[in-house]
């Protein structure tokens, strides 16, 4: 395996793994996250992991203060572990695996982390947190841990795009199912195993795949991309000790693709053009703490409550024209707690009407049972158009004196086609990291996010992350 102590031979040729007839797709895809040279792995998709980067730790650090991740870090205390890895938001270390447990569930708690757009993956919750274990037991420079999510994140987005859409149809969080082999080739890059051995970290982590929708709207959606992230960290740590498993975990005849995905799947999606076409570019940072999906109707209540100064008052009814998405997924018209929010598109549209936004601050308990909230709520209603596109809404809000007035979104802010700028991304961040940690501490861990690459290690880092 080569990284970044690899990049001095000139001669060596750019990384891009054929497919050998000899080698089936999991092997395939193996030897290309293995194979890549951190100098090969290009600047979209450098770029593409600072940002991630950037954004996982704000959105950690801010689920670090919810009481469902205090009672983990609690019982990990309790629990007891050698203490060797960081733990953001927490004076607590503990095991590589425990703290990429911890923080995966940290990561997806708030349902701010990113998205891939076309599969709904939410793949930096349970690869970073891999990853960002195995830099800091293994010493990495900030450009190898980059690159080491990088290519775990693409193996991520192309194994969701092979199974899409038939895997998510039949109920399972693909997140948690294919964030689990991300995690394994991303953290097992970093631990320094090679093609044969990331092959058994795939076949180790995708035989413990899982997570179904139905605890959509709880903590166990969460759950998901934590087990996803401590189970791929081990089984990379196990794949480097020698353990195996089956060579075939993906394309097998009792492997992912057969047992997770019966109704559908396209091989060529995981491995054609390999190093090409990167995957991870259609990925997408959120604006909005709650199911991507109602992106685009936030979008347009907030365009039209700023355009034409609307307030509660003057709302009569608030009508979207959607995708079937968004009634599968989000359509919850009388949510009590704050995690049964952000799968209410009802909520999400009575916020962003009252509030003009979509932050964590609209997604606790309180104002899910605030009254204004709530009567505002039940004026919000949407009509299903399967010709819609899962991120474009048409709204229409009818006022109290009979006038109506109406928005287009064909593309949701934060999207690969509308992407937050640097300069919002940055905004987001400090708004809610600094009341966490205060303005010079969060300054200075935005500097250093945003420098990784240059890092000689993450020790800085891993310094302000922790409590």
């Amino acid at each position: 395996m080569c990284l970044s102590s690899c990049d001095t031979a000139a001669t060596d040729p750019v990384a891009v793994t054929p497919k050998e007839p000899s080698m089936n797709p999991t092997q395939t895809i193996a030897a290309f996250v293995v194979d890549t040279r951190t100098h090969d792995v290009p600047a979209v998709a450098m770029n593409e992991a600072t940002r991630t980067l950037v954004n996982i730790l704000a959105v950690s650090i801010s689920a670090s203060e919810h009481t469902s991740s205090k009672r983990i870090v609690e019982w990990t205390r309790a629990e007891g572990a050698t203490p060797r890895a960081t733990i953001i938001g927490s004076d607590l270390r503990t095991s590589p695996t425990i703290a990429a447990e911890i923080n995966g569930f940290l990561a997806h708690l708030q349902d701010y982390d990113d998205t891939h757009f076309p599969t709904v993956l939410h793949p930096s919750a349970p690869v970073w947190p891999a990853v960002i274990a195995a830099a800091e037991e293994r010493g990495a420079t900030g450009a190898d841990t980059l690159a080491a999510f990088a290519m775990g994140e693409e193996l991520a987005c192309r194994l969701a795009m092979s199974v899409h859409p038939w895997h998510y149809d039949a109920g399972w969080h693909i997140t948690g199912t294919v964030g689990v082999l991300g995690a394994a080739a991303g953290a097992g890059r970093l631990l320094g195993i090679d093609a044969a051995a990331m092959v058994n970290a795939l076949g180790l982590a995708g035989t413990q795949a899982g997570g179904v929708r139905e605890v959509f709207g709880t903590d166990g959606k969460a759950w998901h991309a934590a087990k996803a992230a401590s189970n791929g960290y081990q089984a990379a740590a196990l794949a480097a000790r020698g353990m195996n498993a089956a060579p075939d975990i993906i394309d097998g005849r009792r492997g992912f693709w057969a047992v997770l995905s019966p109704n559908g799947h396209e091989p060529g999606r995981l491995v054609d053009d390999l190093g090409a076409h990167w995957e991870l570019t259609r990925n997408g940072l959120k604006p909005y703490a709650n199911g991507v999906v109602s992106h685009p109707i936030q979008d347009a209540v907030i365009r039209l409550r700023n355009e034409h100064a609307l307030t509660p008052d003057m709302v009569a009814t608030i009508e979207a024209r959607v995708c079937p998405l968004v009634i599968e997924l989000m359509n919850r018209a009388d949510p009590h707690t704050g995690l049964e929010g952000k799968f209410s598109f009802q909520h999400c549209a009575a916020a962003a009407l009252v509030d003009g936004a979509g932050h964590d601050a609209q997604f606790t308990d309180a104002r899910v049972n605030d009254p204004v909230i709530a009567a505002v709520r039940a004026r919000v209603s949407a009509i299903v158009d399967s010709a819609i596109p899962e991120h474009e809404v048409f709204v229409t809000i009818t006022l109290t004196d009979g006038r109506r007035v109406s928005a287009h979104v064909e593309h949701a802010s934060g999207s690969p086609e509308n992407p937050l700028t640097d300069a919002v991304l940055d905004t987001k961040f400090r708004a809610i990291v600094e009341p966490v940690y205060g303005n010079a501490r969060t300054a200075e861990l935005l500097d250093v996010a945003r420098n990784l690459d240059g890092a000689p290690s993450l020790a800085p880092l891993l310094r302000l992350i922790a409590r």
